[in-house]
């Protein structure tokens, strides 16, 4: 009785095994509706939108630690502010430069215009997005993509933003903002990402914007030290002074904050989430995107114990950040080993570009051009290691094109903004800070007030 027991349950859990298996297989072979896809992948635009959202915390938390305490509040300001602003102006102009699609505009009844595409339905059929095109990855007219794309536009201000810290007025520095997010950063990347001439005829390789995103911020906080000159004491009688921020911890909170905003910047350029293959994908891309930052943290430890006897923890932070940048242009691609290798590349670049910028005296308050520019560069060329349809020119030109076409225009912009409204705070107000000369409010009055 028990041996007849045991092989009529041993039957029924095959028999039952079986059908769960045919009905796996069965709905793995059925495609799934295009209603799920578009949710899906509607949703993935979200949820990587609210995680590169975050990181504007993230940038606001590191300036705000690696500044001196004098300076605190200004970089919030400048942080909230410029988040702003480069909403409303990628919004009236530069999403537009960036998908130019010819037909829409402002207030069009025809065609949905922006109102449209963020609010109207029927601006579906406008756009000519049907069901049968509801797996499109734009989904313009759901305004997730409008969402998503804007988080990226946000992020290459907040760039700029901390090379500039403790000397920058504010006024000048927000219609700077306003000019880079309305159209210098999307002309370059609907030249890559709009379906321009990078992408068609030099077959440009940037997932997620090492180039058209990081190095974009870091050519314009570059061209933008040069022009505004060092902090008051920061380079004397041939020999760099330190300057150190006023809260470390502050400063940690902001890289985590964006270490985990890095997970949507890069798993949300998946642009896809309708299909295993797609999510099996944006897995692959979150833990290639760990695993480099924490290779880019663990060489800049080891550099700075051995080069300065002692670890230097803006250093560790940094380079935590720079191996983000370096893997953002493929973080799907490359193994976790590789990924961890290319992320060390991007740890070691900042650990010896610091001092490299302090020798020709281009001071940058929190490391925001080793991080964003020269780490963004090695991950743009470091793409030809892990995809084998990178081509060697095929990177490196897009890199000389999108570097002057930002030069150009932001020095430009920057030498106007000089002579009209005058970039820099005077001497005084920078000796006394700019939250007490430029806002009247400080960050920790009561180091300074009884």
């Amino acid at each position: 009785m028990t041996f007849k027991k045991s092989m009529l349950t041993t039957a029924m859990t095959a028999g039952l095994l079986s059908l769960a298996l045919t009905g796996s297989a069965q709905a793995q072979e059925a495609s799934p509706s295009t209603d799920t896809v578009f949710i899906l992948n509607s949703l993935l635009f979200l949820m990587g939108g609210f995680l590169v959202f975050f990181m504007a915390a993230g940038f606001a938390m590191l300036e705000g630690g690696l500044v001196r305490s004098k300076n605190v509040t200004m970089q919030m300001t400048k942080n909230i502010a410029l988040f702003s602003l480069a909403s409303i102006a990628y919004y009236v102009i530069g999403y537009n430069l960036m998908y130019p699609l010819g037909s829409w505009s402002i207030g069009s009844d025809e065609t949905g215009g922006y109102l449209g595409i963020l609010f109207a339905p029927a601006v579906l059929e406008a756009v000519g997005v049907t069901a049968d095109a509801a797996d499109d990855y734009s989904y313009a007219a759901t305004g997730s993509d409008f969402f998503f794309q804007l988080m990226f536009c946000a992020a290459t201000a907040s760039i700029v933003s901390g090379a500039l810290a403790e000397r920058i007025k504010l006024w000048p520095f927000l219609v700077f903002t306003v000019i880079l997010t309305g159209v210098i950063y999307p002309i370059q990347a609907s030249w890559k990402w709009g379906g321009g001439f990078l992408d068609t005829q030099y077959g440009f390789l940037d997932f997620a914007g090492s180039t058209v995103v990081h190095s974009v911020g870091g050519w314009a906080a570059l061209v933008g030290a040069i022009i505004l000159g060092p902090r008051l004491g920061k380079y004397k009688d041939g020999r760099v002074v330190p300057i150190m921020g006023s809260n470390l911890q502050m400063a940690t909170l902001g890289t985590f904050i964006l270490w985990l905003g890095w997970f949507g910047f890069n798993g949300g350029s998946q642009l896809a989430m309708g299909s295993i293959g797609d999510v099996a994908d944006v897995s692959r891309i979150f833990s290639n995107t760990n695993a480099a930052a924490c290779g880019g943290a663990l060489v800049a430890l080891i550099l700075t114990q051995v080069l300065y006897k002692k670890p230097d923890l803006t250093m560790i932070l940094n380079g935590a950040l720079a191996g983000l940048v370096s893997i953002t242009a493929e973080p799907l691609t490359p193994t976790l080993g590789s990924a961890t290798l290319i992320g060390g590349v991007g740890g070691l670049i900042v650990v010896f570009a610091v001092p490299f910028l302090d020798k020709l005296k281009i001071d940058d308050v929190v490391g925001a051009i080793p991080v964003h520019l020269f780490a963004g560069i090695w991950g743009t060329m470091a793409v030809l290691l892990t995809n084998s349809d990178a081509t060697f020119m095929g990177q490196l030109l897009p890199i000389i094109i999108v570097g002057a076409f930002v030069i150009v225009t932001s020095g430009i912009l920057w030498l106007i903004l000089k002579a009209t409204m005058g970039i820099r705070v005077s001497e005084e107000a920078e000796i006394a800070g700019l939250d007490s000369v430029e806002l009247g409010m400080e960050a920790y009055p009561e180091f300074t007030k009884g």
